[in-house]
């Protein structure tokens, strides 16, 4: 009957720190990740399937989520859902490519990140002990009911109380990790804005392709 507690604990602590991961994920930091829109929902052959079951999503580089549907016909759907989605980034529709160029956040949105994701690591921090309060108030009533001893109760207390450090620890790793991103600047590397200049400019100009190559190598 303890060891069902403690499993049961264990279970709804873990399903809390998934959530709050979750959570985290939504929060972008300027730099782009395909986790940030692979659960999309798009309508698409009459039911609603997450994004990355029907696209393949890449990222360019760390300012640019790129996704090209297996389907031609389902771009406009998931253009949409992305926009439905509002993730903060605006999807724009190239062909069969619908890329979702992010903006270098402000220093003053980042802090107004981080104190979201805190309040998120806090939220399920908290619930996390709730769940330890409720695990051990239902060992004391097992053991005032004599379902177990003495012993088994102060054994499944340390045990509840193992697993809850051990949730809590990883939503304040995960909470350090992402207070990093949000406070790291991203920046598309040289070469990249290099390259994606001279394109734009010989394709503007019908620059000779001896200046290109002579360019960016």
């Amino acid at each position: 009957m303890s060891n069902q507690i403690l499993t049961e604990v264990s279970a709804q602590m873990k399903k809390t720190v998934e959530h709050t991961l979750h959570e985290f994920s939504t929060i972008h930091t300027g730099k782009a990740s395909p986790t940030m829109v692979e659960s999309v929902m798009v309508e698409a052959y009459g039911s609603a399937v997450p994004l990355k079951s029907c696209a393949a999503i890449t990222t360019p580089d760390a300012r640019l989520i790129q996704i090209q549907p297996w389907d031609k016909g389902l771009t406009r759907a998931i253009e949409k859902a992305v926009q439905l989605a509002n993730i903060g980034v605006h999807p724009v529709a190239d062909g069969n490519l619908i890329r979702l160029p992010f903006p270098e956040l402000s220093r003053e949105r980042r802090q107004q990140f981080v104190k979201t994701v805190r309040r998120l690591a806090e939220e399920g921090c908290i619930a996390v002990r709730h769940a330890r309060r409720d695990a051990i108030e239902t060992a004391k009533q097992q053991k005032k009911n004599g379902q177990i001893s003495q012993d088994d109760e102060t054994r499944l207390e340390e045990d509840i109380q193992e697993a809850t450090d051990k949730f809590t620890k990883d939503i304040d790793i995960s909470l350090a990790h992402k207070e990093k991103e949000l406070l790291t600047l991203w920046f598309v590397p040289l070469r990249s804005f290099i390259l994606l200049t001279t394109r734009f400019y010989s394709e503007a100009f019908s620059l000779p392709a001896k200046f290109k190559l002579d360019r960016i190598s």
